[in-house]
């Protein structure tokens, strides 16, 4: 799980997985840039990696506006060289009832949380394409499989951004360029923590006895994963989508 000499860019990168794959990355060898919104926050967490003697940076990237992709992209590729190896991680919540949310505000989730997929594979692309070498590695969910009530945004999206990667794999292949999935259950993270401050205790403690582990994930155990994919240790691994949820799916409701 080496990744000396690799550009890996990570979308999403300032908080949750998506931080912890920065850091990983960066610490398996990697160079690393991260894009969000989040400014304050990816910029002080892209100081705290550089401390720790990281080379990471980090870029501003609305990842659901193509024009803030390819700024970021230009801008990354100058300090780093091509991008060898994507993460999209990017993403937002969404609980909504099917008659109540509107046109707007589905338009404005889907860009974020599936129309970004291809952004970032059509900037990066190219030059994976004449190296003839490349790993992106999609952050879906096991909503794409099994989900909950008033999720259908959040659920439609991630089985899209599996059925892309399925695409991608077969698309690119031929250019020795890898493209999988990775669908996490519950995970440490604010917006998990968000979710959990808007149900009650009692749903709260029912989604903590239904793990087979009898705990949620830690955002770095994702991460490893993620790393592993991009890694020339996966080097036959393409088109899959890796189940990381500590058994969850294999529980008959």
């Amino acid at each position: 799980m080496n990744l000396t000499g690799m550009h890996i860019f990570v979308t999403g990168g300032a908080q949750g997985i998506g931080a912890a794959i920065v850091k990983d990355a960066a610490e398996r060898g990697g160079r690393v840039s991260f894009g969000d919104i989040q400014d304050e926050r990816g910029n002080d967490y892209a100081s705290s990696l550089k401390r720790s003697g990281l080379d990471v940076t980090y870029i501003h990237c609305n990842v659901g506006n193509l024009e803030s992709v390819k700024q970021a992209h230009q801008e990354i590729v100058a300090r780093y060289g091509m991008v060898n190896g994507l993460v999209n991680n990017a993403g937002v919540n969404s609980n909504a009832d099917p008659v109540e949310m509107t046109s707007e505000e589905w338009d404005y989730f889907f860009s974020i949380d599936l129309k970004s997929v291809w952004h970032t594979a059509r900037c990066v692309l190219p030059a994976m394409r004449a190296a003839k070498k490349g790993s992106i590695v999609n952050i879906a969910s096991i909503h794409a499989r099994m989900t909950f009530p008033k999720f259908f945004p959040y659920a439609a999206a991630k089985s899209g951004v599996i059925g892309l990667t399925r695409n991608l794999a077969l698309d690119e292949g031929e250019h020795n360029i890898r493209t999988n999935a990775v669908s996490p259950g519950y995970t440490e993270t604010p917006i998990l923590t968000a979710w959990f401050d808007s149900v009650t205790p009692e749903q709260q403690k029912l989604s903590l006895d239904t793990q087979p582990l009898k705990r949620f994930a830690q955002p770095s155990e994702i991460a490893q994963v993620v790393t592993f994919l991009l890694s020339d240790a996966a080097s036959f691994v393409n088109g899959a989508d890796w189940i990381v949820d500590g058994g969850l799916h294999a529980r008959f409701a």
